[in-house]
């Protein structure tokens, strides 16, 4: 009985999940019931955005598609990587997720997160918009996701319990919580930490009891979550950049008519511009926020930067057998690897 109480509740969250039609309209046109979930919560630049482009799907159509939006990955009870499975089998219909949690199903989905190959966002939205984003677009699809375009996340920022980090030797000895991604995991260790992965739900506790000594984060993160009020330290050292990627579920999407792709495609891009230029904008308050909390933020140089590089190069020389040629061409340049 139990197994097939199992059965039965897949069979229902993939009924109940992609595109599930509620009839037509007089004119025949397909009713839309859909699904969207995000990983962070409802202050969020991305859950904005998602409300933005359920809210324009409704209007665009009178009603006869509505789309409701889970904040903290609510459908995957608080899991991401098991979100971004839900999309690709069909679970539910569209999500914004990072590449980082794209990339605990195929590590390849990293690549454009890799350590201080960008020094500005501007220059992160460049390569994707590049062939880059192509060979994201070709990957994904392998997956059964269809890409919508790339919101942005942002630069992931450092903040830690006991001091400015200005050379790979600070971060020595310290433990840092960060996501599950095998990247990173190598990344700290070579720069002397010990990194630890947790949901982030319990990140803040654990800053709390010191169980762990800081954590890595885009600043609408880090602001959304409270940190200033256990992290002292914010190092603004731009060392990865992370997009958000905007996608459906790909035989959802194939099974649209013509006119209603055109919707949805019209619309994310839409989307995309909001979330990008409302998290930038945004970034620069939030920053100013945290200083007048009390939290002391410093900002890495350039010649900085250019030792924790150097300290890295057998990183990028190891991950690019992972990356594959298709996404190192694209994303890391070429003295980082020979």
């Amino acid at each position: 009985m139990l197994g097939w109480c199992a059965v039965l509740v897949t069979l229902v969250l993939l009924v109940s999940g992609c595109g599930t039609n509620f009839g037509t309209t007089e004119d025949g046109k397909q009713k839309y019931r859909w699904k969207m979930t995000v990983t962070t919560g409802s202050t969020s630049t991305w859950y904005l955005a998602a409300e933005k482009f359920a809210k324009s799907l409704e209007e665009e159509t009178n009603g006869r598609i509505t789309l409701k939006v889970f904040g903290s990955e609510r459908l995957s009870a608080g899991e991401a990587t098991a979100g971004v499975e839900q999309l690709m089998d069909g679970a539910k219909d569209f999500s914004y997720n990072s590449p980082i949690i794209y990339s605990a199903v195929d590590p390849r989905f990293g690549t454009v997160t890799a350590p201080f190959i960008f020094d500005t966002v501007e220059e992160g939205q460049e390569a994707l918009a590049g062939p880059g984003g192509d060979v994201y677009a070709d990957y994904l699809s392998e997956h059964g996701v269809h890409l919508l375009g790339f919101g942005e996340s942002g630069m992931r920022q450092l903040t830690n319990t006991h001091h400015p980090i200005h050379t790979p030797e600070d971060l020595h000895g310290l433990k840092f919580r960060i996501p599950g991604f095998g990247l990173y995991t190598d990344l700290y260790r070579a720069l002397g930490s010990n990194p630890t992965t947790m949901p982030f739900g319990e990140v803040f506790t654990a800053l709390q009891q010191g169980a762990i000594d800081g954590q890595e984060n885009p600043i609408d993160v880090i602001h959304s979550a409270g940190l200033q009020e256990v992290q002292p330290y914010l190092t603004l050292w731009n060392y990865s950049y992370d997009p958000l990627v905007f996608g459906v579920n790909e035989k959802l999407f194939e099974s649209l008519d013509a006119e209603d792709q055109e919707l949805v495609s019209r619309l994310a891009e839409d989307t995309n511009e909001f979330q990008i230029k409302e998290n930038r904008d945004r970034e620069k308050e939030l920053i100013a926020e945290l200083e007048d909390s009390g939290m002391e933020v410093n900002r890495l140089t350039d010649s900085e930067k250019k030792e924790f590089r150097e300290e890295l190069k057998p990183l990028y020389a190891e991950y690019r057998e992972v990356w594959g040629e298709d996404m190192s061409e694209a994303f890391i340049p070429e003295g980082l690897v020979r």
